[in-house]
Parts: C-alpha cells; sequence; structure tokens
C-alpha cells in the first residue's frame, strides 16, 4: 500500500509535466496538496449557470401588463385601486393567466407584506379536507397587521379537482373569517364548483387568447432573447399553442434550445403533432371523394410515424375548422371528426376508427356535392 505522502509525491514527479517547476509557486503552508488543488480542486467548484424557463421569467406582476381578457382584467385593476376585494372565481381554458391575474391582484394590494398575508395552494397539493381543515383554517385564523382596508389573501388553484367533501368544509371557513380573509380561486370548469361557494364569490370568465395577442408576447419574448425565427415558425407555434399563452411560450424556448432556430418544421418536431399540410390535403382528398388516397395518406403519413389518434383527430379538427372549404362540407367534416374524437376518447382509437372516419366524410362530401347540383 501505497501511503498518502508516498501518492503525493509520486503526482508531483511523474503526473504534472516538469515545466510547472517554472511557474510561480501557487502552494499554501496549510496545504498539503499544493499544486494538485489548483489542478484537481478548482474545476469540480465551478456551479453550472441553470436558465430561468421563459415562463416563470416573462410572467406578468402588474395587472396592467396582463395579455387578454381586456374587460375582465379591467374589473381587477378597478378591485386593486378600490382595495375592495371580495372572494373571486376566475375560469376558463389553462395557461390563459388565471393563476398570474390574482397573483398580480394580490401584490398590488397587499405590497411587501404579500409573503406572510397570502396562502397559496396549487394542483400538485393534497386538496382533501383535511387540507382545508388544518392548513387553510389555521391560516385564516392567523392575526396579521395589514395595511387599512387589505386582508388575507387564500389563492386555490385549479379548485375543481377539490374533493366535494373538501369544498364544504370551505364554504364555512369562507363564512367564519370573511372579516379577515378573502378566497381567489381559479379553476378550468366553474361549474364544478358547488354552489354554495359559487354564490359567495363574484365570478370572472376568461376566454383562449387570440392569435394577435400570443404573437405580440412571443415577438417581444424572441427580442429579448434574441431568438432567430422565420414567420412560419411563429406561425406554428400559434397553431400548437391553440389560445394557450403558456404552451405558446414553452415550445418557443423549446425549439430555440433544440435548433437554434424557430421554424416551422423545428416546432412541429418540438411539440410531435402531425404536419398541418399532410392533415389539409388528407380533407381535400376527403372533399373530392377520393377515399384510397386519403386513407393511403392517413396511414402513411400520420399513422405509421406514430402519431396518436388524438393528436390526429384534433389536428384533422383544428385544420378543418380554419380551412376555405365550403362552410356546408366544413361543418360536415366537424361533425364526423367530434364523433370520431368522442370514440377515441373512449378508448377505440385504433386505424379502422380513423379510416371509417375518413369513408364517412368521403361519403359526406360526395351527397352534399350532389344534393348542391340537384338544387341548381
Amino acid at each position: 500500500m501505497i501511503s498518502f505522502d508516498g501518492l503525493v509525491g509520486l503526482a508531483h514527479s511523474r503526473l504534472l509535466p516538469s515545466r510547472l517547476s517554472s511557474r510561480p509557486d501557487f502552494s499554501c503552508p496549510s496545504s498539503p496538496l499544493p499544486v494538485l488543488s489548483l489542478y484537481f480542486v478548482i474545476p469540480f467548484c465551478r456551479k453550472p449557470t441553470i436558465e430561468l424557463p421563459w415562463v416563470e421569467k416573462y410572467r406578468p406582476t402588474l395587472i396592467k401588463d396582463i395579455v387578454g381578457n381586456e374587460e375582465t382584467v379591467a374589473r381587477l385593476r378597478v378591485i386593486a385601486k378600490e382595495g375592495n376585494l371580495p372572494n373571486i372565481i376566475i375560469s376558463g381554458p389553462p395557461g390563459i393567466g388565471k393563476t398570474t391575474s390574482i397573483l398580480c391582484l394580490a401584490h398590488e394590494l397587499l405590497g411587501e407584506a404579500y409573503k406572510k398575508a397570502v396562502l397559496e395552494l396549487n394542483a400538485s397539493d393534497e386538496r382533501g379536507i383535511n387540507v382545508v381543515r388544518e392548513q387553510i383554517k389555521m391560516f385564516a385564523k392567523k392575526k396579521l397587521t395589514l395595511p387599512p382596508g387589505r386582508h388575507k389573501i387564500i389563492i386555490l388553484d385549479e379548485a375543481d379537482n377539490m374533493t366535494a367533501a373538501a369544498q364544504q368544509a370551505l364554504r364555512r371557513i369562507m363564512e367564519e373569517y370573511s372579516s379577515s380573509t378573502r378566497f381567489a380561486l381559479a379553476c378550468n370548469y366553474s361549474s364544478k364548483i358547488i354552489e354554495p361557494i359559487q354564490s359567495r364569490c363574484a365570478i370572472l370568465r376568461y376566454t383562449k387568447l387570440s392569435d394577435a395577442e400570443l404573437l405580440l408576447r412571443l415577438t417581444q419574448i424572441a427580442h429579448d432573447e434574441k431568438v432567430k425565427y422565420s414567420d412560419e415558425g411563429l406561425e406554428a407555434l400559434l397553431f400548437t399553442a391553440s389560445g394557450d399563452m403558456r404552451q405558446a411560450i414553452n415550445n418557443l424556448q423549446s425549439t430555440h434550445a433544440g435548433f437554434g432556430f424557430v421554424s416551422a418544421e423545428a416546432v412541429l418536431k418540438v411539440c410531435d403533432q402531425p404536419h398541418p399540410l399532410i392533415v389539409k390535403d388528407v380533407l381535400v382528398y376527403c372533399q373530392n371523394a377520393e377515399l384510397k388516397k386519403a386513407n393511403n395518406l392517413l396511414t402513411v403519413e400520420l399513422w405509421d410515424k406514430g402519431y396518436s389518434p388524438l393528436d390526429i383527430l384534433s389536428t384533422l379538427f383544428k385544420v378543418a375548422k380554419n380551412s376555405d372549404q365550403p362552410e356546408y362540407i366544413k361543418l360536415e367534416f366537424m361533425r364526423e371528426i367530434g364523433f370520431a374524437h368522442k370514440r377515441a376518447l373512449e378508448g377505440t382509437d385504433s386505424l379502422l376508427q380513423l379510416s371509417g372516419l375518413i369513408a364517412r366524410m368521403c361519403q359526406a362530401a360526395q351527397r352534399l356535392v350532389n344534393a348542391q347540383t340537384v338544387a341548381k
């Protein structure tokens, strides 16, 4: 066995190049490894830099910076100015700014007291009746010194996922501590909140963001982050996001990190969605009642490449909705795609179902064209 001192001597005599002797002595009297510390310890002390997700980096902190839903946001602006906050429920699709709006409102109302006067529970937290009885009730009981006219705020994100028993317990707490605490609930469907809670809250409804609103924020972020992009790439981001700001920003960051350039092809690869142009060709073949060509294109370019039936059906619906086909054909196609999507959600998502959809769309298009011809 080689002793520690022998190992150090071996390192000095053999492992380190002889030209080190001409360099300045970096050793420290208290260090047993004068040169090794320079060459072997320092590299391991470097900490990798971790970039913050752009969704959090560019999350608005003021109500005036929130994108979209102007009328509803204007009501929040009035609440923030006057300070008279009621219990509120904000409902709407994901990624449109519900939670951000509540956080901005809480920041503007409470200022520096935000950290101690706000309790936030999101979807990752347990939401049973025990949490309501213990954590929420204990926070509501807590005594705090706040500016005049201000209240503690309890934020419940995705409140529609709370159990019925938890919602019943929450109803009583909202009444009991109404003098000191306000509740702000964010949910996708307000109908899943029990009626007694709905009657105690002001309900604000958010809608999906428009493409223009998404595009404005995406171009701002791309400019700030020096992202190279094409117009087709931005169009693909808007297509895949479907009004969801969070998804659009995440897709932008992922595409930039993976490819360095935001093009349509890169975005669709990152999102792993069927190419809209291929789907559009399938619909054109269906409109012309060319069953064999439509089915072959769907099988070879979509099914055989591993796209899930739900992704194929969702893309078919979005492309059909925005296509320039005659209105009567478009409506019939959307109806058939909707029924096929329902069956796929129930578990019948085989290639046979997709082929049956193609056949029904071809049949419907042929029937409608014949009816138009007879009418003329």
